[in-house]
């Protein structure tokens, strides 16, 4: 169905040029415009950008548009495996088109009904969580999960927990190749009970200003 469902959506976005150079990076996207073309990513990460409580697609709302590009050209190019997204990407030909849809998403007001740790311990791992991403998280992504456009760093903010935890784990244990040696350094020491300590935190993190309103 997946497949399918690309497939149909081929025409409208094809057979520009080609995005596994930077020149999507180097576009300035235009949200209305992107707002038509993210269609072909609501089906899985929803209209309002939120993806699913479980991890299963991560929540996108609010996400640096740069940290959205690189992410997508990585998993077209291979540098990130990622079987789910990659026909979808492959359709996505135009680098103004992909800017577009970066910059709709980019727009979108973070939800605040992320899925959090559910543990009976849950104060407990949240705080040795707090701890942990103070020490050496917040540096790059900020005291409340909010990244660094220029820089590449993702908001983590209102991101899935089982999402957070699973990517955390993959770039840990070397599956996620795509990611910056610095974090690789950092992350490698951890156990996976700190795993779940920072990844519960982060979870409960919010940007000021930047939920939706209710």
């Amino acid at each position: 169905m997946i497949l399918a469902f690309a497939a149909a959506l081929v025409p409208a976005f094809a057979l520009a040029a080609d995005p596994s150079s930077p020149t999507a990076l180097a576009k300035k996207g235009h949200a209305e415009r992107g707002k038509s073309a993210y269609a072909i990513c609501s089906a899985c990460h929803l209209p309002s950008g939120a993806g699913r409580p479980d991890g299963l697609y991560p929540q996108l709302a609010g996400q640096h548009a740069t940290v959205l590009i690189k992410q997508m050209l990585d998993i077209r190019t291979g540098l990130r495996d990622n079987p789910t997204m990659y026909p979808f990407v492959q359709e996505i030909a135009d680098p103004q088109v992909l800017a577009d849809i970066a910059a709709h998403i980019e727009h979108l007001c973070i939800p605040g009904n992320n899925g959090r740790y559910e543990g009976p311990d849950v104060a407990e791992r949240i705080n040795q969580g707090k701890k942990l991403y103070e020490q050496q998280c917040s540096a790059c992504h900020g005291k409340h999960g909010a990244g660094n456009s220029g820089k590449l760093y993702p908001v983590i903010a209102g991101q899935h927990y089982k999402y957070l935890l699973r990517q955390m784990t993959d770039i840990r244990d070397g599956r996620r190749r795509n990611t910056d040696p610095s974090m690789v350094k950092i992350i490698k020491p951890y156990t996976n009970d700190q795993l779940v300590a920072i990844s519960a935190y982060q979870a409960s993190l919010t940007m000021p200003g930047s939920l939706c309103k209710k």
